[in-house]
């Protein structure tokens, strides 16, 4: 009774947020909590070279500096970016110190931290999802690959940047990525597998911001993740985004809602685990209706950067009624009805030894339907913008369609220079009329 009685009826103030995480993704959500009008500070840790002044030195899976600093600045909420501080735990170790976070705690973040963990899970809410086998050695792997008797998608079951998957067209690359795996290339990421039967079908992501209870759906996006054009090379954490993806209409979506989203977070809830924060569902339409992929326990890069100019105002308060359990007091979020494109530019090397250092000329006008997200950068010792990882910045921009916005994308990409730069040239090519 106690608790029911001490229950909030109207949200309590927001002013001062910290969002965690230093990618393109962090700078996009901090973008975006900037324009409630009743913000004072957003800071970001670790941030990059777009955080500016608000950028602090506390590493992203320190959970004793982080809660030191909200006590210390009275922080009203914190936006926990990247999966790797949700899965050791973070937004547990915050909300123990009564702290309000969106991010799931370390249980619920096993959505995303063990492939077959969620497998059970889906399997358990009867949540549609491709045919799988999870495996602990290699001979194992081997021995189902042999009985099965065609390729299949060989899946690190831990957290492996995005990188860790392989759709083999072949028994024999199947075959070589089980032994890639076992042979340490994910570190313990891939020392257990899941092995999937390939389904057929475009892919499409969908985000639902949850507070346990309930939920909020964002327009669907479709992101890249090949390294080259006409979806060509190996996998990255992706290469661009649209949204909303024309894949999924309302009735669509709503479909996605009722068979997938609603019973894995009431599977979530069956299992005593209070989920406060995204569920991200990487989905196949197949034939057969929507299968799920994978899910992942916090916002797409870049799916995050392509999403954040939709969103109204709103967003901070609802991300921080998800944190408080409370969507139910939490405003409309409104979202534009125009389309949004994101072009990624990456370092050179990526993905697999991204070049570091290269200094970085801008001459970029940012424009209300145009807008410059920071990733893997940097100030060197001298002030100067230089690249600091794979997926270096994301041009950001919206139209009344797809034509319009991406033109405009790759026109702001125009004015980003540096040694190596790579992007693809046909991002969105499903909705371009010139793609």
């Amino acid at each position: 009774m106690a608790i029911s009685s001490t229950r909030p009826h109207a949200l309590p103030d927001l002013r001062r947020v910290l969002v965690v995480g230093g990618g393109g993704r962090e700078h996009a959500l901090s973008w975006a909590l900037q324009r409630h009008d009743a913000i004072e500070t957003v800071w970001i840790t670790p941030g990059n070279a777009g955080s500016d002044q608000q950028a602090l030195a506390i590493a992203e899976t320190d959970s004793t500096a982080l809660i030191a600093h909200c006590q210390t600045h009275s922080v009203d909420l914190v936006v926990v970016g990247p999966e790797a501080p949700l899965a050791a735990g973070v937004a547990d170790a915050l909300r123990q110190a009564g702290i309000a976070v969106f991010g799931p705690g370390a249980e619920g973040a096993q959505l995303e931290a063990s492939k077959a963990w969620a497998k059970q899970l889906m399997r358990e809410a009867g949540v549609p999802t491709a045919g799988h086998w999870a495996v602990t050695s290699e001979a194992d792997a081997l021995a189902v690959l042999a009985e099965v008797g065609r390729p299949l998608v060989v899946k690190a079951d831990g957290l492996a940047a995005g990188k860790g998957v392989t759709v083999a067209d072949t028994i024999e690359q199947a075959e070589a990525a089980i032994r890639d795996a076992f042979a340490g290339r994910f570190g313990s990421a891939g020392s257990h597998l899941v092995l999937e039967e390939q389904l057929q079908g475009p892919e499409v992501s969908v985000f639902a911001l949850c507070d346990g209870e309930r939920m909020v759906l964002l327009p669907p996006a479709q992101d890249h993740k090949r390294l080259l054009e006409g979806d060509r090379g190996p996998n990255t954490g992706g290469m661009g985004a649209y949204a909303p993806a024309p894949l999924l209409d309302a009735e669509g979506l709503e479909q996605v809602r009722r068979l997938v989203l609603e019973p894995t977070l009431q599977a979530l809830k069956a299992r005593g685990i209070d989920y406060r924060g995204v569920i991200y569902a990487g989905l196949m339409l197949t034939d057969a209706g929507p299968q799920v992929i994978e899910f992942n326990c916090r916002f797409g890069d870049p799916e995050c950067q392509t999403l954040m100019p939709l969103l109204g105002p709103e967003l901070a308060q609802v991300l921080q009624a998800c944190a408080l359990g409370r969507l139910d007091l939490a405003p409309a979020l409104s979202i534009d009805s125009r389309c949004s494109a994101c072009v990624v530019a990456a370092a050179s090397g990526y993905p697999d030894a991204p070049r570091k250092g290269d200094a970085i000329q801008l001459s970029f006008s940012s424009k209300t339907n145009r807008q410059l997200f920071h990733a893997g950068t940097r100030r060197d010792a001298n002030g100067e913008l230089i690249t600091a990882g794979g997926r270096v910045l994301a041009v950001v921009a919206q139209g009344d369609d797809f034509d319009q916005a991406f033109a405009a994308a790759y026109s702001g990409l125009n004015q980003v220079q540096f040694d190596g730069i790579t992007y693809r040239r046909d991002i969105g090519h499903q909705v371009r009329s010139s793609g």
